[in-house]
């Protein structure tokens, strides 16, 4: 499974304009680090599955929030050490 994404993966799988996911990073829709990674000063990615739902859930941001939280716990900086 693809996470992160370049833009033109992202327009494609999204069916949205690269100038319509550039506007949504630069007004805060989506969060840096959540929605979106800035790699280098020229390179973007989209985190496409939270992008996803986020879309799907526009109306219901508190269903937004829970696969925020899921996500979040599923990184392995947040996973428990083993003993």
């Amino acid at each position: 499974m693809l996470l992160f994404v370049s833009k033109r993966q992202a327009s494609e799988c999204l069916d949205l304009s690269g100038s319509t996911l550039k506007k949504y990073r630069l007004n805060g829709e989506w969060i840096e680090g959540l929605h979106w990674v800035r790699i280098n000063s020229r390179c973007v990615r989209y985190n496409i599955e939270l992008i996803k739902d986020w879309l799907h859930n526009r109306s219901d941001p508190a269903a937004h929030l829970r696969a925020v939280e899921i996500y979040q716990q599923s990184l392995l900086s947040n996973q428990k050490k083993r003993k």
